[in-house]
């Protein structure tokens, strides 16, 4: 038997936890960097330069996080957005077709997006943050949406998270429409 390996894209690493030896061992999540950014303050004698790094890690079955961190250097910032990701976990519902069980829709700020199940096999019909996330939480098949203006990678990531985490199982979905049902019924 062969084993089949999947090659890491251009952005994405395996993030590693430092062991207590002092080496690296491998983390059950994979990282991708979203947005690297270079900001600047004046200070007296010219400006100094710092780095944001917007990180997604996941283990791609049905657990991701976001994170955005800060540094003097573009490594320092990506461990940190690693670390404030890991800190803000979410599990997202999984079909058994890879896909989410219902459509949803969110906004945070200017940013607005749908998400939508897709048909085994269609694959990921997304673009910009929402693949990635998407990727990363175990999703195969999904068709999303960016409506709002913005092209602000952190607000559509931040969006497409919240969305995620109004997702509902099936089966708590359909108990929750039968307690209301029932409770309706019970009322006249």
């Amino acid at each position: 038997m062969m084993a089949v390996m999947r090659q890491q894209g251009a952005g994405e690493r395996r993030s590693s936890i430092v062991s207590p030896r002092g080496g690296r061992a491998r983390s059950e999540f994979d990282q991708k960097v979203l947005d690297i950014r270079r900001t600047a303050r004046v200070v007296a004698g010219g400006r100094r330069f710092s780095f944001r790094a917007a990180v997604v890690i996941g283990d791609r079955a049905g657990r991701v996080g976001f994170g955005v961190g800060k540094g003097s250097a573009v490594a320092d910032a990506v461990d940190k957005g690693a670390l404030h990701a890991r800190k803000a976990i979410i599990r997202v519902p999984v079909t058994n077709g890879k896909s989410i069980p219902h459509e949803v829709a969110a906004k945070f700020s200017a940013a607005r997006v749908v998400l939508k199940p897709a048909p085994e096999g269609r694959g990921i019909v997304a673009g910009g943050p929402v693949r990635t996330i998407a990727d990363l939480a175990g999703i195969k098949n999904l068709s999303a949406k960016i409506l709002g203006r913005t092209a602000n990678k952190l607000n559509n990531a931040k969006a497409v998270i919240e969305a995620l985490k109004k997702l509902k199982k099936q089966e708590s979905r359909s108990k929750n429409q039968g307690e209301k049902e029932g409770s309706a019924a019970g009322d006249s």
